[in-house]
Order: C-alpha cells, then sequence, then structure tokens
C-alpha cells in the first residue's frame, strides 16, 4: 500500500497483533487496535479486495500514507486516530473484514468492491516532476488536463523564435535567389554624362561602353559572353572599353567562351587592359587571345581618338612579373592641352593619374562590393567603390561591372554595363 500503519501490528495480515476490524454498515472498515493511538489511513486498495500494508505507524500521533496498491485500481482509505476507527472508502457497497486469528483479509461483498473501484477515477495530485501513470512524465513546463491526461505544447518563447528563424531563413532564401538571377540575367545598362574641360565640341556626345569584370569561368560561361555582347552592342556605342578581369582561368579551357567577344561593334573599336585576375590565369596568352579575337590591347600605351588621347595601363598585380603600370610610358611626353582617358583596372591608381594630368579615369575591379556587407570592407580598400568622384582636376568613374567572382549573386550591388557619355563644355 505504500503508507505507514500501526506499530504494534501490521494490517492486512502482515503480523498478527491484537488488531480487530470490523464492517459497519455503511460498508466501511472498523479498525481496532488497542496499542494505537490514532491511526490515519489515506492510500490506495487494491480491486482484489486485499487491503495490504508495508508500513508501521507509531504508537502515537496520527500517520498518513499515500501510494498505490498491489491492485490495479486506485482507491482512498480514511479514518480517525482513535484506535478505533473507520478504514474505508466512500461509495463501497461491500467491506473487508480482517480477523486477529486468520492474519489475513476476508472479501466481504468482493464483486461489489471490483465493480465500484473500476468504475471510479482517482485524481491524484502531481508534482512538478511526478510521473503520472507509467509512461507520462510531468515536468514543470506541462499541464495536466482532467484524468491525469498530460497536455504538452511548446512554450511561448520557442515558438516566437522559431518563426523569427524561418522569417529570416526565407528572406535570406529569396534575397540569394535574386541576387543570383539578377547576375545569370546578365548586366543591366547605366547611363552617366561626364563633363571634360578640355573636350572639343566636336567629340561632344562621344559614348563609350564601360564593361568590368565579367569573370569567365565554369559557371559563367560562353552564353553569359554572348549576352554581355549584344547588351554592350545594342547601346551602339562610339568606343568599348573592357578593364580588366575578363577570365577566371586559361586560354585552353576558357577559349571558346570567349569567343563571342569577336562580335562587338562599335566605331572606333574595342581595347582591353589586364586585371588582376588575368595574371592569376595567364596574361600573356590572355593578352594574344584577345588580340587574335580582334580587341586592341592596352600594356601602358596610348592612342589618339578624335578629340581625346586614349591610355591604358598594366594592373598592379604584374608588378611582381616586372609587368605593373607604367604611368610615365603611357602618358608622359603627350599634348597636354588635349583631353585625355585612362583605362585602368583598380580604382587605387587615381593618385598615379592625377600626377600625370588624366582628366577622366575609367575603372572596375571592386564589383561595387558584390555582397552586402562585403561592400563595407570593399569600400575601405578602394578609394571609389562605385560611380563618379572627383580626385582634384581628375575624375573616376568605377562600374560595378558584368559578372561575379565565386558565388554567382550580388546583394545591394547590381551589375551594369556602363555607358560614359563626354560631354564638351563648349557645346
Amino acid at each position: 500500500m505504500g503508507a505507514d500503519t500501526g506499530a504494534s501490528g501490521a494490517l492486512s495480515g502482515v503480523g498478527a497483533g491484537s488488531a480487530a476490524v470490523a464492517t459497519s454498515t455503511a460498508g466501511d472498515l472498523s479498525v481496532a487496535h488497542p496499542d494505537t493511538a490514532g491511526v490515519t489511513l489515506v492510500g490506495l486498495a487494491p480491486s482484489t479486495g486485499l487491503a495490504p500494508s508495508t508500513g508501521l505507524a507509531p504508537s502515537t500521533g496520527p500517520a498518513s500514507g499515500v501510494g498505490p496498491a498491489s491492485g490495479t485500481e486506485p482507491t482512498e482509505l480514511t479514518g480517525p486516530a482513535d484506535g478505533t476507527g473507520d478504514v474505508g472508502r466512500d461509495g463501497l457497497a461491500g467491506s473487508v473484514e480482517l480477523t486477529e486469528s486468520s492474519g489475513r483479509a476476508e472479501p466481504v461483498g468482493l464483486s461489489r468492491v471490483t465493480e465500484v473501484a473500476q468504475q471510479m477515477e482517482v485524481a491524484q495530485p502531481v508534482g512538478t516532476d511526478r510521473a503520472v501513470g507509467t509512461d507520462r512524465a510531468v515536468g514543470a513546463d506541462r499541464a495536466v488536463g482532467v484524468g491525469g491526461t498530460a497536455m504538452v505544447g511548446p512554450s511561448r518563447r520557442l515558438f516566437v523564435s522559431r518563426v523569427v528563424a524561418g522569417a529570416a531563413l526565407a528572406a535570406a532564401t529569396a534575397t540569394v535567389g535574386a541576387g543570383a538571377y539578377g547576375v545569370l540575367n546578365g548586366p543591366k545598362v547605366k547611363r552617366v554624362t561626364v563633363p571634360l574641360a578640355k573636350l572639343p565640341r566636336a567629340a561632344h556626345g562621344f559614348r563609350i561602353a564601360v564593361v568590368s569584370d565579367i569573370h569567365l569561368g565554369p559557371i559563367l560561361g560562353r552564353s553569359f559572353a554572348e549576352r554581355v555582347v549584344r547588351t554592350i552592342n545594342s547601346t551602339q556605342p562610339d568606343l568599348i572599353a573592357i578593364v580588366g578581369d575578363l577570365v577566371d582561368g586559361d586560354v585552353e579551357d576558357l577559349g571558346p567562351a570567349a569567343e563571342p567577344l569577336a562580335r562587338l561593334r562599335a566605331r572606333h573599336g574595342t581595347y582591353f587592359v589586364k586585371g588582376n585576375h588575368e595574371y592569376f590565369s595567364g596574361a600573356e596568352q590572355w593578352v594574344d587571345e584577345v588580340r587574335d579575337l580582334g580587341l586592341h590591347p592596352m600594356e601602358n600605351v596610348r592612342t589618339e581618338l578624335p578629340g581625346f588621347d586614349l591610355a591604358g595601363v598594366n594592373d598592379p598585380a604584374g608588378e611582381g612579373e616586372g609587368d605593373g603600370p607604367d604611368f610615365e610610358r603611357a602618358l608622359g611626353g603627350r599634348d597636354t592641352a588635349r583631353a585625355s582617358v585612362l583605362l585602368a583596372h583598380q580604382p587605387i591608381v587615381i593618385h598615379d593619374a592625377v600626377r600625370h594630368g588624366v582628366d577622366l579615369q575609367l575603372s572596375g575591379h571592386t564589383h561595387g562590393g558584390q555582397l552586402w556587407p562585403v561592400s563595407y570592407l570593399a569600400g575601405l580598400q578602394n578609394p571609389t567603390l562605385a560611380g563618379l568622384e572627383r580626385y582634384g582636376d581628375t575624375q573616376l568613374y568605377v562600374t560595378r561591372g558584368a559578372g561575379a567572382w565565386g558565388p554567382p549573386v550580388r546583394v545591394g550591388a547590381e551589375s551594369d554595363i556602363t555607358v560614359v557619355e563626354l560631354a564638351s563644355k563648349q557645346a
């Protein structure tokens, strides 16, 4: 039974003390024991009609017990602590008589006891960590329903955190998806007007299509190059400037991907300067390749065009190979009364351009940061991240580029091909 009973004798046939049990007319159990000053039994009697006891109560003072009996249906035994109290269960039509001589319990009205016990539901008090039944543990964060059924649900904090995490994941997925679509679908055309003080009226409105960082490779291949070529040709430029990082691989692997560049069309031709990635991929072989495709490589050289001088310098990445930028060779000895436009892959050479009297430098390299918040780091490494800025008498324009490096994704830095229209102040 799991509850303590009298000390000088044991109930339910355990020991042979002087206890006597009588049955009341109401179906209760009457217990009389000469040595007990009072016993209060609160326990669970078995549905078999036997009321076993496993504990002993002291001879003085009340004792109580709460716990399952050896049967399968719980009940409650109560009685006053006067030594001759009633031990029984309210509502039972039968009773159990305990006799001293026999030392065991004799069932009286057993069938009725069993019937009523099976119909009853006894609610047990449940603590914060007690077990209800044999297989349902109730903890501090679980609710107990009617009949001892445990009702379990997520806490509000866990629910909110899961909702927030799900929303963040959905937003990130949508952002990355849109960024990848923007790259693979090809760059947009951006237009900007740059006034040059020395540009003659005859050259007013001269259009230069500036493209950088195409990054042909395993992902951005021939079809991407074709898309870039179609976009550039649609702008009908006077001149096309490819300002570095055309490829990410050698000619043997990417030669076929670069072939569409042969279809670029501009009245004054297409010019190319090397970027840092060309030096990673075999710069000289790519110089030969683009020349075969009809492009004009600009390796620390200058050419005169109607209305202005066009110069191009190698990338600083070539300095380790003895092939870095040479501004004196590209810009020295020219007529400084003429406007000058410099093609240079990295914006960081702007200060050399200023010292050599360049009016406009066209660059790429930064990708505009490509991925937010990487753009903040790129901004620390470059004087201009994207767009048009002035340094003394020299203006610097940086395009965000047409492709992408690494993952083909852009976030907060849309790819572009920029049409720079030169404007004469004399017009």
